[in-house]
Formats: C-alpha cells, sequence, structure tokens
C-alpha cells in the first residue's frame, strides 16, 4: 500500500467520527449508562436488496428509485451488499459500484454501511479499502466460513485485528451462522471490541441471551450490537442492543421504526403489540421464502423487487399466495 494510502488509512477512522458523531440514545431496560459512542449505529438499517434487469444485470435506476422512497423513512442508515443484497452473486467491480450509487443517492445524514467481507483477509482488506474510496461509513464484515473447520477463535480473530488494523473506515463484525454455519464466537467479539477500529456487531444468529451477554461483557468499550433480524428486534433492545439491520426494514421500513422508538421511549406494551405482527412476515422473507420472498413482498408495497440473480429461483405461484396471506393475516395488506 502506498504512503499516501496507508496515511489517508490513519486518518479516515478519526474524521468518521467527528463527522458521524450522533447523540447517544437509550440502549435498553437495564444497561448501564455509557460514554457517547465514537459512531453511533442506534436505529434501523435495511439490508438493501440489489435490483436487477431482466438479463440479471444490476438495474441502478432501479436502485435509486427504491432509495427515493426510502429517504421519506427515518432510517439511521442503510446496508449495502448484505445478505439480502445478493453480494456472492455480485463481481467486485459490482459490488463497489452499488456502494458509490447508494453513496450519491443517500443523504449526508444517513450511515452507509458496506458488506466488504471475503474468505481471505488480504482480499476483505482490499475490498473494503474500496468501499470507502466509493462513499461507505462502515465496512460490515462477515466471517469467512469455507473453511470453517479451520476457523478457530485464534485465527478469527488474527483475521479481523488485521482487518480493523487496515480498514480507513470502522468495521463492524457480522455473524449470520444461517449461511456461513459459523457463529463468531463470544470470546473472539469480546476481545475484537477491545479493537479502536472495531465498532459493533450485526448479530443474525437470534440467540438473545448470547446478544445479552455480548452487550454485558463489552460495556466498558465503545462496541455496539445491532439485531440481524425483525423477529427478536424488542429482546434485543430488551438486553441493550442498539439498533437492528433488519431484512423486513426493506418492506415495512416505517413500522420498524416505530418499533425502535416505542422501545427508546419505553412504550413497551405498544412496542411488544408491534413486534407480534412482524414476526410472521419477517419469518417470510427470511428464513422461509429467503430473498424471493423479500423481493415479491417490496413490489407490494411500492418498491421494486425484480427477479433474483440464478441460481436463486422466484416462487412458485403457491408459494406467492402463502406470502401474501402472511402479510394480510398480520395486517398490512
Amino acid at each position: 500500500m502506498a504512503f499516501s494510502t496507508r496515511l489517508t488509512s490513519s486518518l479516515r477512522p478519526a474524521l468518521a467520527a467527528l463527522r458521524w458523531a450522533a447523540p447517544r440514545q437509550c440502549r435498553g431496560l437495564s444497561t448501564p449508562q455509557r460514554s457517547e459512542p465514537s459512531l453511533n449505529l442506534g436505529g434501523i438499517f435495511p439490508p438493501l436488496a440489489t435490483p436487477f434487469s431482466p438479463t440479471q444485470e444490476v438495474d441502478y435506476a432501479q436502485l435509486e428509485g427504491n432509495l427515493r422512497r426510502y429517504a421519506s423513512i427515518p432510517f439511521r442508515g442503510l446496508v449495502a451488499l448484505g445478505s439480502n443484497g445478493e453480494y456472492p452473486y455480485l463481481a467486485p467491480q459490482e459490488r463497489v459500484e452499488v456502494v458509490r450509487c447508494v453513496r450519491q443517492a443517500l443523504p449526508r445524514d444517513r450511515l452507509l454501511l458496506a458488506g466488504s467481507g471475503c474468505e481471505s483477509t488480504q482480499a476483505t482488506i482490499e475490498l473494503t479499502v474500496s468501499m470507502a474510496e466509493a462513499g461507505a461509513d462502515v465496512a460490515l464484515v462477515v466471517t469467512p466460513c469455507y473453511y470453517r473447520g479451520a476457523m478457530t477463535t485464534a485465527a478469527l480473530i488474527h483475521h479481523y485485528t488485521e482487518i480493523g488494523d487496515a480498514s480507513p473506515i470502522p468495521v463492524v463484525l457480522y455473524s449470520v451462522p444461517a449461511n456461513t454455519g459459523l457463529d463468531l464466537p463470544l470470546d473472539a467479539v469480546i476481545t475484537l471490541a477491545q479493537h479502536p477500529n472495531i465498532i459493533g456487531i450485526k448479530d443474525s444468529g437470534g440467540d438473545i441471551t448470547r446478544m445479552g451477554l455480548m452487550v454485558h461483557k463489552t460495556r466498558q468499550e465503545d462496541f455496539q450490537v445491532l439485531a440481524g433480524s425483525a423477529g427478536f428486534l424488542l429482546a434485543s433492545y430488551a438486553v441493550g442492543a442498539s439498533g437492528g439491520v433488519c431484512a423486513l426494514a426493506n418492506v415495512l421500513g416505517d413500522p420498524l421504526c416505530q418499533l425502535d422508538h416505542l422501545c427508546r421511549t419505553g412504550q413497551w406494551q405498544e412496542a411488544r403489540d408491534l413486534q407480534h405482527r412482524l414476526i410472521e412476515p419477517n419469518t417470510a422473507v427470511t428464513r422461509r421464502f429467503g430473498i424471493p420472498g423479500l423481493k415479491k413482498a417490496m413490489e407490494w408495497f411500492g418498491y421494486y423487487g425484480g427477479s433474483c440473480r440464478a441460481p436463486l429461483a422466484p416462487l412458485s405461484p403457491v408459494q406467492v399466495e402463502e406470502l401474501r396471506s402472511t402479510f394480510s393475516t398480520n395486517g398490512w395488506l
């Protein structure tokens, strides 16, 4: 890496912290007060779906159209190239161009988290630098998993430490065992939370006890826990999570922001009632029907969903009706 790049890398975390620091809000029911985080991740982030044209090229015009609609929803920011963005199916240059497109359309007061996790440490660092240059504020780095048997706590700590050291922007860990078959070990999370450039984790596993322990064990660090699904968002806030990266926010962004508000203001009964109505739709667009279900539901709420890239297949007519019924029976359609 050239000297100028190294210099930029050393300065950008501090600059980003100054630029994006925001007022701290309630973290949960009984979490002790902590100092202001350098970069406040509190709030809802939709992990954007990547639109494709009929020929399966990235459709940047449709992406910009969705972003215009999301601008009126009080999201803390957006995630580009998470699991719901079909990240593994995009070429490296497409990944960077998607982030550049989102940054250009996104208001400057909204954070942009960009997926940059690759199987090797070197490739992850290179892509993370490219994401920063394209305008990302934070790198979201999924666990490497192809050689999962070798991904010990020590190996993962080394991997993320190297990334944190080299990244010109703050890093958020990303544990999504449903996709990787690998849970980022709690001991690794606690150790990595001490790194000055690793500021949080998106945990999609759904183990509330584990999330509560993360909050508790990292309470002295500048580190925030994000729920990785709308299905357990309220429970996550109750144990001290800062926010959520939720696929369902692509469809029901306003209700999820309302749930965030209710939890932060202590309106727990209203929050519970709303959470109950979100559980089945969330399951439908994640575990049950996946990204094809998410994209189909987006179309019913005025967004562009479109097709997925092969080999992801569209829903059958029966599945479409089941998906619609899930939303309608919970009062959303």
